[in-house]
Parts: C-alpha cells; sequence; structure tokens
C-alpha cells in the first residue's frame, strides 16, 4: 500500500500538474466548467492529432489496414467533444455573463492545436496563421504541417497509385482543398465496384464517417455558442455565431460527398 518509492497512477499519468492547472479569475461558480472544458477538449484534441499524424504516414506507405484503425478513433474522440457541449450548455447566459470579462479577448478561435486539426484534414487558411504569431512553437507546428500533403491528399494519392494513373492530389500548400470532378470520378469508380476496390472502399467511408462525427461538433458548437451569448461577438474578436455558421459550410473531403448524388 505504500508507493513512496515507486511510480504511482499520479506519477505516470502527470495529475499533479493536470489537476492544478485550473485557476479561475473570478468568483464565478460556473469559470471552473467553463476551464474544465476546454482543458478537456485541447487534450482530447492532443490525441486526435497524434491519430490523424499516423494514420496520415501509414497511408503514404500503403498500409491501409491501421489507418483505419487510427480515422474511426478520431471519429470517435469528436464524438467525446460532441458530448462535453452537453456539458457547457448546462451552463446559462446569465452564469457565463458573471465571468466573460474574466476571458479578456482569449477564444477557442486561438486554438493552435484546433487549427493543426483543421490543416491536416485540408481546410487550410494560412491567413489564420497569424493569430499564432506570437507562439513560436505553435506558428512552427503549423508551418511544418502547411508544407505536408493533406490527409485527404495522401488519400487520393493512394487511390490514383492503385488505379494506376497519375496523382490528382496536387502539391502540399496553404490553400484548401477545392472540389475537383476528376477525383470525384475516381471515387466513383471505388462506389461503383466495392468488391474489387474493398480497401479504397473502406478508406472512403472511413473519412466520411469522421467529417460527418466533424460536422456535428461544428454544429453543436455554433448552438452551444447562441444559447449562451446568442450573437454577440466572440471574445477573440470573431462575428460569434455568424462565423460559426459560415465554417459549417466548409466541406472536408467535397467529392466524397458529391459522389453520392451521382451514383
Amino acid at each position: 500500500m505504500d508507493f513512496a518509492g515507486d511510480m504511482s497512477y499520479g506519477d505516470y499519468l502527470g495529475l499533479d500538474a493536470i489537476l492544478t492547472a485550473q485557476h479561475p479569475l473570478s468568483a464565478a461558480h460556473d469559470e471552473m466548467l467553463f476551464i474544465v472544458q476546454h482543458q478537456t477538449s485541447e487534450l482530447w484534441m492532443r490525441l486526435a492529432i497524434h491519430e490523424l499524424q499516423a494514420a496520415r504516414r501509414c497511408i503514404v506507405g500503403d498500409q491501409l489496414q491501421p489507418a483505419f484503425k487510427m480515422l474511426t478513433r478520431v471519429a470517435r474522440i469528436f464524438e467525446q467533444l460532441n458530448s462535453a457541449w452537453d456539458v457547457l450548455r448546462t451552463m446559462t447566459p446569465s452564469e457565463y455573463t458573471a465571468f466573460r470579462p474574466s476571458l479578456g479577448n482569449s477564444s477557442g478561435f486561438q486554438s493552435h492545436q484546433y487549427r493543426l486539426v483543421e490543416y491536416l484534414l485540408g481546410n487550410r487558411n494560412a491567413a489564420l496563421k497569424k493569430v499564432h504569431e506570437h507562439k513560436p512553437d505553435a506558428i512552427a507546428a503549423l508551418e511544418e504541417e502547411l508544407a505536408q500533403p493533406s490527409l485527404y491528399q495522401v488519400a487520393i494519392a493512394v487511390a490514383c497509385a492503385r488505379f494506376g494513373i497519375a496523382s490528382l492530389a496536387g502539391e502540399p500548400g496553404e490553400g484548401s482543398w477545392q472540389a475537383d470532378p476528376a477525383v470525384q470520378d475516381l471515387w466513383q469508380r471505388v462506389y461503383q465496384d466495392p468488391e474489387t476496390h474493398w480497401e479504397l472502399y473502406e478508406l472512403a467511408e472511413k473519412l466520411v464517417d469522421l467529417e460527418d462525427y466533424f460536422r456535428r461538433w461544428r454544429f453543436n458548437h455554433v448552438t452551444t455558442v447562441e444559447r449562451i451569448i446568442g450573437f454577440k461577438r466572440g471574445t477573440g474578436g470573431t462575428s460569434g455565431v455568424a462565423y460559426l455558421r459560415r465554417m459549417l459550410e466548409v466541406e472536408l473531403f467535397p467529392e466524397l460527398w458529391h459522389v453520392r448524388g451521382a451514383l
């Protein structure tokens, strides 16, 4: 029963650092909820980045089976993140107003991990790097990501290789992926003959599943913000709900959605 000389559960997990990282700046009871919800979300995103980067490496190496497990895990991570909004929505506008001034200009819009997830998935608005320029490590991670092909680009590249055609994935860069009819035709060939192209078929469905959960997370984000602050401007200077609603229109893997209407 004495763990003074051995590694304990708390030692392994670094719980002393984690459980003392909450520092409310007001006397409002609900500020603790706000802090913990966002800290846990950042931890889940830390894992999502780990899994997405590993999945990309597997796809580049044409090892799709391990990538399927990783992509499934990321989808479930976003299911967990969705559940976190349910907890945050127990806070009323009056309760949030009690500590909102303490936030200053801080905002989830400034999360470099969320930005990295978007860049990994192919939504690459390079102008938003500016938000992170005061953090050298963050800006370095984002720039490193922009120098690589996105997860979707490597998926397209491996599909082209399997069909023995020139890659349609384009070059790594700072622009977001734009729908390409030739890529849609490629996926249509997969969906029209899944038995022959089963691994590509499964890869496509794993990507759709991931984006499905990601879209739900975005939608729940909008709903939560509207429920708590209405149409006020966000603390970080964005237009709040209006900005988040625009993000709902972003398609990460557009051809995989558009092909459904062509089948």
